[in-house]
């Protein structure tokens, strides 16, 4: 079977057997990565659970897409041509995108990546179980409040937080 016809089987076992793993609220989500199997079937799964999904097939147009709309989760392949999943996450960590980003990759283990190397709010590994990673990996970053902030505002929220202990 191959990896995009598994992730279509297992779409269907999970449409099927977990009703509740449908979309709380409408959300929009970048899907980016070279391989254009590994897109359809991501986004099918996505779409069937309630989500609006947007394609990228490369680093260059996700960053694009990301200046002209607003995303509320991405997610994003490791190895592409060009510019990596990690570098895509610092870039749109420099543009000050505040919302998820998930990082797949079938070689988190070998290259030692975590959410602190990469800037990603969670790492799945390609395997026989993404979907089911993926489906509720999306669903609880879509329901958890917004964690992480650009730079700049911490260092303000910092300097206000000082500023307010000194004047008392």
């Amino acid at each position: 079977m191959t990896h995009s016809a598994g992730l279509c089987y297992l779409h269907w076992v999970f449409m099927r057997s977990a009703p509740s793993l449908q979309a709380i609220r409408p959300a929009n989500i970048l899907l980016v990565d070279d391989n254009a199997h590994g897109l359809v079937a991501r986004r099918n799964v996505l779409e069937a659970l309630g989500y609006q999904v947007v394609s990228a097939s490369c680093a260059s147009e996700a960053l694009q897409l990301t200046a002209e709309r607003g995303f509320d989760l991405i997610v994003t392949d490791y190895r592409m041509p060009a510019m990596d999943g990690v570098a895509l996450i610092a870039e749109l960590r420099e543009r000050k995108f505040v919302n998820p980003i998930i990082l797949l990759s079938g070689f988190l283990t070998h290259l030692g990546l975590t959410e602190e190397s990469t800037g990603a709010d969670l790492l799945i590994q390609k395997c026989a179980h993404e979907t089911d990673y993926l489906i509720r990996g999306v669903k609880k970053l879509l329901s958890a409040p917004v964690r992480k902030k650009p730079v700049g505002s911490q260092t303000r929220l910092k300097a206000k937080t000082k500023k307010a202990s000194s004047d008392s």
